[in-house]
C-alpha cells in the first residue's frame, strides 16, 4: 500500500475486542509494508554494524604496513556508507508510509463508524474522548504500527552482531553477547510503571478535552448566568493536572534513558579492560580490539530502538483502547430478522411508544422531555441509541435494513444540524430524489432573506448560490442556519422525513409561512415534526401528545389544546396553578399564561441549563455555593 493509494476502497472489519487485538490487527493488515521496513531497516542497520569490522581492519593494515588491505578496509567502507545511506532513506520513507497509512486507515475506521452512528454516537461516548480517538490517538497509534518493523530489523541486527562478534573474537566476544542481553532486558522492571503513569497522563488528558469540549458548546450560557470564571477555572485545574501527570510520566522515561546509556557505558568499559589486557598478552591484535570497542559502541544505535518501542506501546496501547472501544459500537438492531435491500414505504409505526405516522400525511408530534423527544427522533430513523423494538416502516422493521436503505427511506434532522463551510450550492449539493429543486427548497424555508444577507457578505459572489458560508455558518443567525438546515433536508425528498424543532429559532411571523410551505412541498408524503409550537401544530394533519414514552393523545391542535390539559400544559406553557384558576373560573379573560414565563429567577435558570446545557450539570448549585 503507498500513500498515493488512499483512501482505501475498503479499511476492513477491525478486532476491537481490546488494544492490543486492534494493534495487531492493524499490523497484520500492512504486512506488505511492514516487510518493506524491516528489509530496508536491515540494510541500513548491518551497514552501520558492519563500519567497526572495516575500521579493525583498516587499522590492522596500518599496524601491519599493508597498503592493499588498507585499499580494501577503505573499499568496505565505502559500500558500507552506501548501504547507510540508501537503507536509512528507503528506511524511512518506508517508515513514514507504514505510520501513514496505518492512521490512515483508524481515521477511515472511525469516520464509517460515526456515520452509522450519527448522533447516537456521543449519546454512548463522551465528545471528548471522540476528539481525542481522532486526533492524537490516531498518530500514536500509527507510531506504533511503524515502530514495529524498525524494532524487528534492530533486534534482528543485534543478534548478528553479537553472532559475529563470538566467532571473530570469542574472549571479548562472549561478554557482549551476554551483556547486550542484559542491556535490553534492564528496563523491563520499569515498564509497567511507565505504562502506568503515561496511561494516567492520556487519562487526565482526555478529561481535559472533554472539559473544554464541554464548556465551548455551553459558552453561551455560561455567560448568560456567569459562569465562566467558574468552568475557566475547572479546566485550569485540570491542565494543571495534566501538566503534573505528565512530568511524573517523563520522570520515569528519563530514567529508562539514563540507564539505557549508563549501562551500555560500562559494558563498553569491561569490554576495553578486559580487551586490552588481552592485547598485552599478545591473544589479539589491536584491529581486533578496535573492531570489538566499535561494534559495542555502535551497538547503541539499534539498542535505543528498544527504548522507543517501549515508548510507543506505552502511549499507543490506551489509543488503542479508546479506539477500540469507539469501533466497537454497533447500530442496535434486532438479529432475529431477515435484511433486505428494498427501500420500504407506508405508514411509519413506532412499537415502543405507539406512536404511529399514516404515509403522506403531516404528523406532528408533542413531548414535554426535549431529551425523550430527540431520542425519539433517532428512533423513527433507524438508528437508536439502545436496543429494543425496531420501528416499522410499511410493516418493515427499519433495524433490519442496511444502515444505506435506512437513511434513503427516513431522514432526521436533528434540532442542531451542522452546515459544512464552503459555497451554498455545495452545502445543497446533497443525494436527492431530483424531484425538489434548490429554489423550491429554499422558497419552502423561507431563505430569502438568508440569500440577501449571504450576497451582501460576499463580494465576489453576484450569485447567491456561490457565496460562502463560513464554518458551522457561524456568519448566520441561528434562525438563518436553520432554514438553511430545512432547506437541505427537503431538497433530499426521502420517503419520511423527520424534524426535531426545526424552527426554534425562527419568529413567529416566519414560522407560519414555513409551516405552510413545508406542508405544500411535502405534499404526499410523509413527514413527521417534533415540536411544541402552536403555528406549526396548527398545520399537522394529525397531533400525538407523547408523555413518559407512551402515546397518551391523538388528535388534532385546536381538539387538544382544550380537551387534554397535558397538552395544553406543554404547548400553552400553562401552569398547574393557572389551570386551576383557569377551571374554576379566576382567569375572567381566559387567557393562557405567557410562554416561557417561569415563577422566579431560579426557575428561568434551571430551565436554561435544562434546556441548552445539558453537558454543564451541576453549574447552578456550584455558583450558588460560590456566591
Amino acid at each position: 500500500m503507498q500513500i498515493q493509494d488512499l483512501p482505501y476502497p475498503d479499511p476492513g472489519v477491525p478486532d476491537a475486542r481490546s488494544g492490543p487485538r486492534f494493534l495487531w490487527w492493524l499490523g497484520r493488515n500492512q504486512l506488505g509494508g511492514q516487510f518493506k521496513a524491516l528489509a530496508w531497516g536491515l540494510l541500513h542497520f548491518v551497514a552501520v554494524s558492519g563500519l567497526p569490522f572495516c575500521v579493525g581492519l583498516a587499522v590492522q593494515a596500518v599496524v601491519d604496513s599493508s597498503g592493499t588491505r588498507l585499499a580494501q578496509a577503505g573499499g568496505l567502507i565505502g559500500l558500507c556508507g552506501v548501504g547507510i545511506a540508501l537503507g536509512d532513506t528507503m528506511l524511512h520513507r518506508a517508515a513514514v508510509t507504514n505510520w501513514i497509512t496505518a492512521a490512515a486507515r483508524v481515521q477511515q475506521l472511525l469516520a464509517r463508524r460515526t456515520a452509522e452512528l450519527g448522533s447516537a454516537l456521543t449519546r454512548r461516548v463522551a465528545a471528548g474522548e471522540v476528539v481525542a480517538v481522532s486526533t492524537g490517538d490516531v498518530e500514536k497509534i500509527g507510531w506504533f504500527v511503524e515502530a514495529v518493523s524498525r524494532f524487528a530489523a534492530a533486534a534482528l541486527t543485534v543478534v548478528l552482531v553479537c553472532v559475529g562478534l563470538v566467532v571473530y573474537q570469542p574472549a571479548l566476544g562472549v561478554i557482549v553477547a551476554v551483556g547486550v542481553p542484559v542491556l535490553a532486558l534492564a528496563v523491563l522492571p520499569l515498564l509497567p510503571r511507565a505504562t502506568r503513569r503515561a496511561d494516567f497522563q492520556r487519562e487526565k488528558a482526555g478529561r481535559a478535552t472533554e472539559l473544554a469540549s464541554d464548556t465551548v458548546a455551553g459558552l453561551r450560557v455560561l455567560r448568560g448566568i456567569g459562569g465562566e470564571e467558574l468552568f475557566l477555572d475547572r479546566y485550569r485545574s485540570a491542565s494543571q493536572e495534566v501538566r503534573r501527570a505528565a512530568v511524573r510520566s517523563a520522570r520515569m522515561w528519563s530514567l529508562i534513558s539514563a540507564i539505557q546509556v549508563l549501562l551500555p557505558g560500562l559494558l563498553m568499559i569491561a569490554v576495553v579492560w578486559r580487551g586490552v589486557g588481552l592485547a598485552r598478552d599478545g591473544s589479539i591484535t589491536v584491529g581486533e580490539l578496535v573492531t570489538v570497542y566499535s561494534a559495542v559502541m555502535l551497538l547503541t544505535y539499534p539498542l535505543r530502538h528498544f527504548e522507543e518501542i517501549a515508548m510507543a506501546y506505552s502511549f499507543s496501547r490506551p489509543s488503542a483502547r479508546r479506539a477500540a472501544r469507539v469501533l466497537s459500537l454497533r447500530r442496535a438492531v434486532d438479529s432475529g430478522g431477515t435484511r433486505t435491500e428494498r427501500t420500504p414505504g407506508g405508514d411509519l409505526y413506532d412499537p415502543a411508544t405507539g406512536l404511529l405516522a399514516p404515509a403522506g400525511r403531516f404528523t406532528a408530534v408533542v413531548c414535554g422531555d426535549p431529551d425523550a423527544a430527540g431520542l425519539l427522533a433517532e428512533r423513527l430513523g433507524g438508528h437508536p441509541a439502545e436496543e429494543g423494538t425496531s420501528v416499522l416502516l410499511g410493516g418493515v422493521a427499519l433495524d433490519e435494513l442496511p444502515l444505506g436503505t435506512a437513511r434513503t427511506a427516513v431522514l432526521v434532522q436533528d434540532k442542531d444540524p451542522v452546515l459544512l463551510s464552503g459555497s451554498l450550492s455545495e452545502l445543497l449539493d446533497v443525494p436527492s430524489s431530483g424531484k425538489v429543486s434548490a429554489a423550491q427548497a429554499l422558497a419552502a424555508a423561507q431563505c430569502g432573506d438568508v440569500l440577501d444577507a449571504l450576497t451582501q457578505g460576499s463580494l465576489d459572489a453576484q450569485d447567491p448560490m456561490d457565496a460562502h458560508i463560513t464554518e458551522r455558518g457561524r456568519s448566520l443567525s441561528g434562525g438563518q442556519r436553520q432554514r438553511l438546515a430545512l432547506a437541505r433536508s427537503l431538497i433530499t425528498d426521502p420517503e419520511v422525513l423527520v424534524l426535531d424543532e426545526p424552527t426554534s429559532a425562527v419568529d413567529s411571523h416566519t414560522e407560519a409561512r414555513i409551516a405552510e410551505g413545508v406542508r405544500s412541498l411535502r405534499a404526499g408524503r410523509t413527514t413527521v415534526v417534533f415540536t411544541s409550537s402552536p403555528l406549526l401544530l396548527d398545520h399537522a394533519d394529525r397531533v400525538l401528545l407523547v408523555h413518559e414514552g407512551d402515546v397518551v393523545a391523538v388528535g388534532v391542535h385546536r381538539e387538544l389544546v382544550h380537551s387534554e390539559p397535558r397538552y395544553r400544559a406543554v404547548v400553552t406553557r400553562e401552569t398547574e396553578d393557572e389551570a386551576a384558576t383557569a377551571s374554576s373560573g379566576g382567569d375572567a379573560m381566559g387567557e393562557a399564561a405567557p410562554a416561557n414565563a417561569p415563577e422566579d429567577e431560579e426557575a428561568v435558570l434551571n430551565g436554561v441549563l435544562e434546556d441548552d446545557a445539558a453537558p454543564l450539570g451541576g453549574v447552578l448549585e456550584e455558583i450558588e455555593e460560590t456566591a
